[in-house]
């Protein structure tokens, strides 16, 4: 029976101590495990290099744990990009809806809020049309309304946006003119923000519209939210200013 030494070989005996383990015990361990790192990559990074190594079929081991390295670091680099973009992109709509809200704020009617909406809320906000539509209502403030703001049936505003949302972003919407009218056929994605101007105003939304897939499920919608109310506050002023 042969005698076992304590160089001869490494196994997962837990009394082995590294001081009983050789160098040659490791190599042959490693030879007979060539798959021992491919589980243990955070290994080869505590592990020091010759700076060159050369014959072949042996492997750079340097260079690999450079180019892990180098991974890593396109990695950071990849993830600091996307959110700077991003947050170049949040301060671009940041400022769209702060101008919007300045022009808003700036009417002296409601002619002059309709047109705004239609001409100038488009420019501003990067989109390619802005409506607004209201459920039935009677009264002077309807007739105002009626030349510029979409007639809604009424429930249609839950119905659009559900009874529980105030906003709701749609991705490839398919509009019969109910929301966008005649710029229906141009629209490919959309954001709808629902309006409660008050008690003397009916039900409504806000619609923005783009051609392109500038909307859709997963966005944020705070400043559309927040745009909407600026809207309710304007209507209802002028309402009550003029009736």
């Amino acid at each position: 029976m042969k005698r076992k030494t304590k160089n001869s070989a490494v196994d997962d005996n837990p009394a082995t101590t590294d001081e009983s383990v050789s160098a040659d015990a490791v190599a042959d361990f490693l030879r007979k495990h060539p798959d021992f790192f491919t589980d243990r990559l955070d290994l080869l990074s505590e592990m020091a290099a010759p700076s060159r190594w050369t014959g072949d079929g042996v492997v750079e081991m340097q260079l690999f744990l450079a180019e892990r390295r180098l991974g890593e670091i396109d990695d950071l680099r990849n993830c600091a990009q996307e959110v700077i973009e991003i947050s170049r992109t949040n301060m671009s709509v940041q400022t769209r809806t702060h101008a919007s809200v300045l022009a808003l704020l700036a009417v002296a009617d409601l002619d002059q809020l309709l047109h705004v909406v239609s001409d100038d809320l488009p420019l501003l906000l990067d989109v390619d049309v802005v409506t607004l539509g209201f459920e039935p209502s009677t009264g002077p403030v309807a007739a105002v309304f009626s030349a510029a703001a979409h007639r809604i049936p009424k429930g249609a505003v839950d119905e659009l946006l559900g009874a529980d949302n105030n906003v709701r972003l749609l991705r490839g919407i398919e509009d019969d003119g109910a929301i966008f009218g005649s710029a229906s056929g141009l629209v490919r994605s959309a954001a709808l923000a629902r309006l409660r101007p008050g008690v003397k105003i009916p039900a409504g939304f806000m619609a923005l519209g783009s051609r392109g897939a500038a909307f859709g499920p997963g966005q944020g919608t705070e400043l559309i939210g927040f745009l909407a109310r600026v809207m309710e506050a304007c209507i209802l002023q002028l309402v009550e200013h003029e009736f």
